[in-house]
């Protein structure tokens, strides 16, 4: 079978195309025929070798995928052949994957297969960050910066869901009219300089209770000068150094926490799991996909995955 592998960390051109052994599904796996996989700003980290957990070499990349379940191995009940599926941590770079079984999941008729690869990464941040990590309550006002990407998209649909008033930013017009499109109550340019300003007045001084941050190297000062008080700031992305002021959370009591969704404990992972599965059967939760790469191109995908100008969920497809 077709996969990208790795076998030495670096750019976008350790992504080797190559022709390898079909695995098959051992005990408490199920092997998927991937139809879809997702491309995350994690990968290019992993790929890198900068992150702060590494895989041995070679390795599969891909965190996301979505596809139809080939078989299934010994004391799986769950999941028979023929089933749609997305998957979580599926090394989804490949024609076929073998998963964990804890981490399969039923795929509604009603999405696509695409949307499916969307999911994993996103919409697990994104719920871990608003639920576990910031505590988010309904009627809280709730800033999503860098709203168009695809953990943008899947926070602003939470929030929205939670009963939270929801502002989202984006660098584009583009993206902005899709941060709407998914409920967002106020829609801003964080390319303009005043938008800080604009914040506190669409929040009459007060600030956002909890803030989603995607790029914290350029926002994470701005986020102190808007966060509400006893606000909450989660750092979800980060792609360089700040400084900032420390008095901004000081003055406020409020609280700056990092998230890495690998971090999550296996109880805390189920009950995400169990919530997205939910808002996707129900339809709260709606992925969208921006761009579609053949698996050849996974180089070209990963370096578009981290240009400005986000636009839902960029995917693989073998």
């Amino acid at each position: 079978m077709k996969a990208i592998r790795v076998h030495k960390f670096g750019g976008p051109e350790v992504l080797q195309l190559e022709e390898i052994q079909e695995p098959k599904a051992g005990p408490g796996q199920v092997l998927v025929e991937i139809k879809a996989a997702g491309v995350n700003p994690v990968d290019t980290y992993v790929r890198s070798g900068s992150y702060a957990q590494t895989p041995p070499l070679p390795y599969i990349p891909g965190g996301d995928a979505a596809g139809i379940v080939k078989a299934v191995g010994d004391g799986v009940k769950r999941f028979k052949p023929g089933d749609r599926v997305w998957v979580a941590r599926a090394g989804g770079y490949a024609a076929v994957a073998a998963c964990d079984a804890t981490l399969v999941h039923p795929l509604p008729a009603n999405l696509s297969f695409g949307q499916g690869a969307a999911v994993g990464v996103p919409y697990a941040t994104a719920y871990r960050g608003l639920h576990h990590k910031a505590q988010a309550r309904p009627g809280e006002t709730l800033l999503v910066h860098g709203a168009s990407g695809g953990v943008g998209i899947a926070a602003v649909q939470m929030g929205v869901a939670h009963g939270m008033t929801v502002i989202g930013t984006g660098g584009t017009e583009r993206g902005r009219k899709l941060v709407a499109e998914q409920g967002a109550h106020h829609v801003l340019d964080h390319g303009t300089p005043d938008y800080p300003k604009r914040l506190l007045e669409v929040t009459e001084g007060r600030g956002a209770d909890v803030i989603l941050e995607m790029l914290a190297n350029v926002n994470l000062q701005k986020d102190l000068d808007v966060v509400a008080r006893f606000g909450r700031i989660v750092v979800i992305g980060n792609r360089g150094t700040i400084e900032i002021n420390p008095r901004g959370a000081m003055g406020k009591d409020a609280t700056i926490a990092g998230l890495a969704l690998w971090n999550a404990p296996p109880n805390e992972l189920a009950s995400i799991m169990a919530a997205l599965t939910a808002g996707l059967a129900n339809g709260t939760l709606r992925p969208v996909v921006g761009r579609e790469f053949p698996l050849a191109q996974a180089a070209a995908a990963q370096q578009a995955v981290l240009e400005p100008g986000a636009y839902g969920k960029i995917v693989l497809v073998p």
